[in-house]
């Protein structure tokens, strides 16, 4: 019988890390504070800068400070460092991907692949200006992750 590798280390990743991903990291901090999260992106355009002001804005109003994350570029040595890589869309999945040391088994996985909804990726609200949409589908597919890891 194989053996499920417990997990207690989570990085979430998007493109620049000023919205969704700290948005991810965000929320699920609040949800399941014993857990280490931490977030990326896939470009390194916005390195150390805090969050979208914006995103950070529609967070707070929901309780989810953001204001002391600042944002930094994915590299290969997260996949040492975390027992789950969480994506917001396939882009983000392929760059990742491109990084992936050899023989490294983390799991890579769409944060939509935890929500039963028809999305098949998070929309980044830098683009659509839709903060609250975002920030809902966030949530929920925080909740599915959360109901996940409780049952192993």
């Amino acid at each position: 019988m194989v053996k499920t590798r417990m997990i207690q280390r989570i990085l979430f990743v998007c493109l620049g890390n000023i919205c969704r991903s700290p948005a991810a990291e965000g929320v699920m901090r609040v949800q399941m504070p014993d857990l280490q999260i931490d977030s990326a992106g896939t470009s390194g355009w916005h390195v150390g800068d805090p969050p979208y002001g914006p995103m950070q804005k529609a967070a707070a109003l929901r309780g989810v400070d953001l204001s002391d994350l600042r944002a930094r570029a994915f590299t290969a040595q997260d996949f040492a460092a975390f027992d789950l890589i969480v994506a917001m869309d396939a882009d983000n999945v392929a760059a990742i991907e491109a990084l992936r040391p050899s023989q490294n088994a983390t799991p890579v996985r769409l944060f939509t692949a935890y929500e039963n909804g028809p999305e098949t990726h998070v929309p980044d609200p830098y683009y659509t200006r839709d903060f609250e949409g975002a920030l809902d589908l966030i949530e929920r597919c925080a909740a599915g992750l959360k109901g996940q890891l409780r049952r192993q």
